[in-house]
């Protein structure tokens, strides 16, 4: 009889243990989606500035901020995370220039950057 009861405290205490360290299982899978999803608008607009920015028929971007919603609608959705994109252009001469983009989002005002440097490719003129 003893032997059951240590065993029942043991069990308890590990599962207690165990449902302690939900909240932060929570909080950090949230973080970690926020940032996947923040890394792969970052790679869209890197890619879409850099598509606008090679070819010389079009004309050059502009710099700016917009806003981005997670479930990738014009608008919000219900329990939907709007991320702020902020782009900048540089014009480093030489038909080079720079894009900057820092993705954001609420809780994290840092958020992730990454720039690239892109020439303007004459093959591509029609």
């Amino acid at each position: 009889m003893i032997e059951v009861c240590i065993a029942l405290v043991l069990l308890s205490v590990g599962v207690l243990a165990l449902i302690s360290l939900q909240p932060s299982a929570w909080r950090l899978s949230g973080k970690s989606d926020h940032l996947g999803r923040a890394s792969g608008i970052l790679a869209s607009q890197l890619h879409a500035m850099e598509a606008k920015i090679m070819n010389p028929s079009n004309t050059m971007p502009t710099t700016g901020s917009s806003t981005v919603y997670a479930s990738g609608q014009g608008s919000a959705q219900p329990g939907d995370v709007a991320f702020t994109v902020n782009t900048t252009i540089t014009d480093l001469g030489g038909n080079t220039s720079r894009v900057n983009v820092r993705v954001t989002w609420p809780g994290n005002a840092t958020g992730i950057k990454e720039s690239m440097i892109v020439a303007r490719q004459q093959s591509f003129l029609q």
